[in-house]
């Protein structure tokens, strides 16, 4: 019995005192001939210095920053994969297993629309099957299809 107890005091001194080694003065280990910043630098930087908690305090961007021809053309062109969830603040456009029509395959895909601009670079296609892998060219086939249709939708708009 006294064994048990005297474990259990020393796992919580031991937890107690990794806990204290966390603390301290953010990793900085002040020299003791020179001292760079004065008390009051030290206060500021400390002012500005964010938390863990400071995104609940955060105001999210309002502009959206994507692409709304390569959205569009996104949902247009793989209309047949069902949808599972889209963030367009992000970006992201995520679809559930589907087989394109006169096809015997079924595919996945989340695309990433990275920029606002109506460009190659801006979008990103990862396609998936059940069997495994996709094959380069179908991927690049299904990001051609997509450029081709935002270009389509673009100059339908008249805004060139």
């Amino acid at each position: 019995m006294k064994y048990g107890k005297t474990l259990r005091v020393t796992v919580i001194g031991a937890i107690c005192l990794s806990l204290a080694a966390c603390g301290g003065r953010g990793g900085k280990t002040p020299s003791s001939t020179a001292r760079t910043t004065s008390h009051k630098e030290e206060i500021q930087g400390a002012a500005t210095k964010s938390s863990v908690f400071d995104f609940l305090n955060a105001k999210p961007d309002q502009t959206v920053q994507v692409n709304r021809y390569l959205w569009t053309a996104s949902l247009d062109v793989l209309s047949f994969l069902p949808v599972q969830s889209v963030d367009p603040f992000t970006g992201v456009i995520v679809t559930g297993y589907g087989t394109p029509p006169g096809g015997g395959r079924s595919y996945r895909a989340t695309i990433h629309i990275k920029d606002p601009a109506l460009d190659a670079r801006s979008l990103n296609v990862a396609l998936q099957s059940k069997g495994g892998a996709v094959s380069a060219s179908t991927t690049r086939a299904v990001e051609d299809a997509i450029l081709s249709r935002a270009r389509q939708l673009r100059i339908a708009d008249g805004k060139l």
